[in-house]
């Protein structure tokens, strides 16, 4: 048995959405992988909670919800930055605290779907870095950010030990403080800033960045995790979102999945909406280098 400890933090209106990503780790994972979840509580409520236990149906795992002071987090509340940018999502920056006796742990957002056995991210050497992460698409896509180190935070290797050993939450804290006025993606900016030179770049594929079809951070057909970065998400009625079947197929894993009704909406209305929807917005993207790129990687590339 190998222990995998996996870390995500949701209220409780993101229950559903962190179900998916535990269901998708949990029908990926190998025999022998065993499945640590811990689950930072932003008021999830009982029947969520139970909802959420259930996946252990799928397959054995330990799943822990941990309790929050939110007087822990009143300097983060002080930032002004996106409105989709809630609470929870600075509890990462505890989880030293929060998670006293584990030394290592992957952290998830909700908004992505794991595609593969977690073992071999869990397994990599940070070497003397203190996290790992994959590099953020404005590093992919922006001239001005070109060759820079930032990471997105979405998903990220920690390790707790030297997180500890380090004093970096305390560290985390007094950036924040001295930097109110220009952080500008919250924990992200916090997290890549004060750990400069201290993060170990990890492969693409642990965290495929998609916002479209044509705007992937990864043109791999076999991401092992898909990270749902933009305002539109697989949920919302309509949205161009590549890879969203796989989201809605390990939604039928959960107690989520759709009846027979929903599914006529999702599975065809929705798709029929999406396209018609992408066509209206790009008519001419059939001429377009980028589009034509995109397709030949997602429909007739091997790798």
């Amino acid at each position: 048995m190998k222990n995998i400890n996996v870390c995500l933090s949701f209220d409780d209106n993101y229950s559903k959405y962190a179900s998916v990503v535990m269901a998708s780790i949990l029908k990926n994972a190998n025999a022998e992988d065993f499945l640590n979840f811990f689950i930072l509580d932003g008021q999830i409520s009982k029947e969520n909670k139970d909802k959420i236990l259930e996946l252990k149906n799928l397959k054995e795992c330990n799943i822990k919800f941990i309790d929050i002071d939110e007087r822990l987090f009143e300097i983060y509340k002080q930032i002004n930055t996106h409105t989709y940018i809630t609470l929870p999502t600075y509890y990462r920056l505890k989880l030293a605290e929060l998670l006293p006796n584990i030394s290592k742990v992957i952290y998830l957002d909700c908004d992505m779907v794991v595609n593969s056995s977690l073992s071999e991210l869990f397994d990599i050497d940070l070497e003397n870095n203190i996290i790992g992460g994959v590099l953020d698409a404005r590093v992919k896509h922006k001239k001005q950010w070109k060759n820079k180190k930032y990471i997105n935070a979405g998903m990220i290797l920690f390790d707790l030990n030297k997180i500890r050993q380090n004093k970096i939450e305390d560290k985390f804290v007094e950036y924040t403080k001295n930097n109110l006025d220009n952080i500008k993606t919250g924990d992200q900016d916090i997290i890549n800033y004060t750990l400069e030179n201290q993060i170990k770049i990890l492969p693409d594929i642990w965290n495929v960045q998609v916002s479209g079809f044509a705007s992937r951070t990864c043109f791999t057909r076999y991401p092992k995790i898909i990270h749902f970065i933009g305002a539109d998400k697989p949920w919302i009625f309509a949205s161009c979102v590549f890879f969203k079947d796989l989201y809605f197929k390990y939604l039928q894993d959960t107690p989520w999945a759709l009846n027979d009704e929903e599914k006529k909406k999702w599975y065809i209305e929705n798709k029929k909406a999406s396209t018609l929807k992408f066509w209206k917005k790009r008519p001419l993207c059939i001429f377009h280098p980028k589009y034509i790129y995109a397709f030949y990687k997602s429909f007739l590339s091997k790798s």
